[in-house]
């Protein structure tokens, strides 16, 4: 409903019950946004506050989304003044439209050519523009290559340009293509068969295996980027490490087993570090302790790690040292509040929500002063710590849920002492954490891998895309003109120049 203040009804009558409408509509409505508004409070309340751990992530924004969508339709609906200045305000906070979209003019001009009201000359004194975000569907094309033959009639030689490289040899797929079904699958998380039906309304008939030869036709092109990338990662000094199951198809027994993707994470925007941020995937048939220590076997210097007992097994050298997960350590103890309402663990947990709050402080600074802020705020109360870890374990049952997991951190309490020698380490895994989360979604989405040459490829194209995504690179734009410069005879003493921060920095100056 919108009122036009310069137009209003002169019946008094009909503008009370005009008024008492508007009264009724807007009380109710309200009401409604302040119900609404009140239990995304709470929703993120129990995903962002010490509850978090209670509510599945993506349960929640699923959850807010439909709470969002509500609040649109009773504000569409709202009663709208001209002029209103609350309206114009919120109009004010949304964030303008990026530079880099193409603009399309629409000029609406008065269709008048003197005063309507008077019959004067009109003379102009500015413009009002206003922008709207419009959206073009994909489409599909045909690009047809003509190459002309030409015959000597002296000699009888034949002259013809010769024939562009495909990606796939034979295949109809451009580069453009290729990279909309790797990042549709691994990106977006849209499996084969599904972009097989999205590719049929538009009415092309591209079978799931063909899909799927595409996709093993890509990760041949890209398998030397993501070596060098792999290269890259373990040259660091400071890596976090983890692994997270991936079901593959055994055709043999009619099921699935489980494989794992050992994901590699470098980090060091906490701290102001030089190196690019990067995570890489190596998929293995199993978690054996062997699997980290043939990626690690060159890497030196200190690995973030979880309570996985097989990356002892890295130390033996001594040349990595491993700095524990206060993460994992928080959730035993939160568990246990959870199960049985402990206040020591609940105190523990207070404890522990100490360290973070000087890490809150102290992050983004240099090691350095990180290393400062550390020592003089951290040391003294994990010192406090330990003692009062000890003291209760000798005075709860030992084979209690609480015991463990003060064992748990005990055990542990070198690794989760690392960040007070070394202003780099962090308190947690949590960027390898955020690492295997588009693969838990992929997970979902896929099902399982065919085979271990399926795992291998989704290992492939995650460490692309996730370091893309890392570095704010665009993956569709990136990956697309990689494959365009591989196919092109792309140097492979060059091949630094694709790693996604270096083509960024390159295409920032061309621009």
């Amino acid at each position: 409903m919108r009122l036009e203040l310069d137009n209003l009804p002169s019946d008094v009558g009909l503008l009370h019950q005009l008024v008492r409408d508007m009264a009724t509509l807007v009380e109710t409505r309200d009401d409604e946004i302040e119900r609404l508004q009140a239990i995304i409070k709470k929703l993120q309340r129990m995903q962002f506050g010490r509850r978090s751990e209670r509510l599945d992530p993506d349960q929640l924004v699923l959850g807010l989304e439909d709470l969002d969508a509500d609040i649109a339709r009773i504000e569409e609906h709202r009663p709208v003044i001209a002029g209103d200045a609350d309206a114009v305000r919120r109009r004010a906070h949304r964030v303008p439209l990026p530079d880099h979209l193409e603009r399309e003019e629409v000029v609406i001009d008065a269709q008048h050519e003197a005063c309507p009201c008077c019959g004067g000359a009109l003379h102009s004194m500015g413009e009002s523009v206003s922008e709207m975000l419009d959206w073009v569907p994909a489409k599909l094309r045909v690009i047809r290559t003509t190459r002309p033959k030409y015959a000597c009639r002296a000699c009888g030689s034949l002259v013809q340009a010769p024939a562009p490289e495909r990606v796939i040899a034979g295949g109809l797929a451009t580069p453009a293509l290729l990279t909309q079904v790797l990042v549709s699958k691994y990106c977006d998380h849209t499996p084969l068969y599904r972009q097989s039906r999205i590719f049929a309304r538009h009415g092309v008939d591209l079978a799931r295996s063909t899909l799927a030869g595409w996709v093993g036709g890509a990760c041949w092109w890209l398998g030397a980027l993501h070596e060098r990338l792999c290269a890259e990662v373990f040259a660091s000094d400071h890596l976090f490490a983890d692994d997270t199951p991936v079901p593959v198809l055994d055709p043999g027994r009619g099921r699935t087993r489980t494989g794992r993707l050992w994901v590699y994470a470098r980090e060091q925007r906490g701290w102001g570090g030089p190196a690019p941020p990067a995570a890489v995937y190596l998929f293995a048939p199993d978690r054996k302790a062997e699997r980290p220590l043939a990626h690690l076997e060159r890497f030196k210097g200190v690995l973030h790690v979880d309570g996985y007992a097989g990356f002892e097994r890295l130390t033996a050298k001594g040349d990595i040292v491993l700095a524990a997960c206060w993460a994992h350590t928080r959730r035993k103890f939160y568990d246990v509040h959870q199960q049985t309402g402990s206040p020591v663990a609940e105190e523990a947990l207070r404890r522990i929500a100490d360290l973070y709050a000087v890490e809150a402080k102290a992050r983004g600074r240099s090691p350095e002063d990180r290393l400062a802020w550390r020592r003089s705020l951290s040391a003294p109360h994990l010192a406090a710590f330990k003692l009062w870890l000890e003291a209760q374990l000798a005075q709860i049952p030992r084979s209690s849920t609480l015991a463990d997991a003060i064992r748990y951190a005990l055990a542990r309490w070198a690794g989760l002492s690392r960040f007070l020698d070394d202003g780099r380490v962090e308190l947690d895994t949590n960027p390898v954490e955020r690492a295997i989360r588009p693969v838990a979604l992929g997970r979902k989405n896929h099902l399982f891998a065919g085979s271990d040459g399926g795992g291998h490829r989704w290992a492939v194209i995650c460490s692309l895309i996730e370091t893309a995504k890392l570095n704010k690179v665009e993956p569709y734009a990136w990956l697309s003109d990689v494959l365009t410069r591989m196919i092109d005879d792309h140097p492979a003493n060059r091949i630094d120049e694709l790693l996604p921060w270096n083509w960024a920095l390159s295409h920032r100056a061309d621009a």
